[in-house]
């Protein structure tokens, strides 16, 4: 069994305060809602066999819970992300020390590079990083320096239409890249793309075992997962989708 180790941050009293950027901000966010919801998606990673470590919280910073932000981890390499939001680099407060007692060893994204972890889409030994938001040029530049020697391949991917790459596109099990089409600026990206027929769809970590989490507001694509083979875990992210939030920001996945 692959040792799976998933750090989170639990929602900030201040999250609805949190950056928006493509979506208008909604006035109906439920604090007390999300942080149920929040709940429910920790313990769908700890029923599939994912040890949780709970990150110290930053109730200053709303858009905190968002963690996945904060750092990429690549084999034994962890980089502490620099967002490209100023106002969000006080959330790498204790992300450092959390990936030093998991045995990564570290490297900073310096100035003026930028980058956030949203960004970076990882698959089989290539790294797609979306630049024209949070991330630009010289974090890309930085990234691939620190990656590239691990035999990483490192692909810049022009982003306009969301906030982060992994707001248009993720990876199911077999490679293939999922979408929302009218939100990915070129799909012919990659070599597998395949459309989904709503934008949550877009969205999917990864369990093992062929087992993907996604949100509830994706059932057609749900069912276009199921009929792949895929088991589908679905959990509801109604209040972090109002901050352009999806199942992928909320944790760091550590696999060995």
């Amino acid at each position: 069994m692959p040792d799976l180790r998933a750090l989170v941050r639990r929602p900030s009293p201040r999250l609805a305060e949190g950056i928006v950027t493509h979506i208008e901000r909604s006035e109906t966010l439920d604090l007390a809602l999300a942080m149920r919801q929040w709940q429910a998606y920790v313990e769908a990673l700890r029923a599939h066999g994912w040890q949780i470590r709970e990150i110290e919280p930053v109730d200053h910073c709303p858009d905190g819970v968002f963690i996945e932000d904060a750092a990429v981890v690549y084999a034994d390499v962890a980089l502490l992300c620099r967002s490209g939001a100023a106002q969000r680099r006080a959330e790498r407060r204790g992300v450092r020390a959390a990936l030093e007692a998991e045995g990564y060893r570290i490297v900073e994204i310096l100035e003026p590079g930028t980058l956030d972890g949203g960004d970076v889409l990882k698959h089989d030994g290539t790294v797609w990083v979306g630049l024209g938001g949070r991330t630009n040029e010289a974090g890309l530049a930085q990234l691939a320096s620190a990656l590239e020697p691990l035999g990483a391949r490192v692909v810049g991917v022009p982003l306009s239409k969301v906030l982060h790459l992994k707001s248009a596109v993720t990876a199911l099990p077999d490679g293939t890249v999922v979408g929302y089409a009218p939100l990915v600026d070129d799909p012919g990206t990659w070599e597998r793309f395949e459309g989904v027929p709503e934008e949550p769809g877009s969205h999917v970590v990864l369990l093992g075992g062929g087992t993907v989490l996604m949100s509830t507001s994706a059932p057609r694509t749900a069912e276009v997962f199921a009929d792949k083979g895929l088991r589908v875990v679905a959990v509801d992210m109604s209040e972090f989708e109002k901050l352009e939030g999806c199942v992928t920001c909320l944790s760091i996945r550590l696999r060995s």
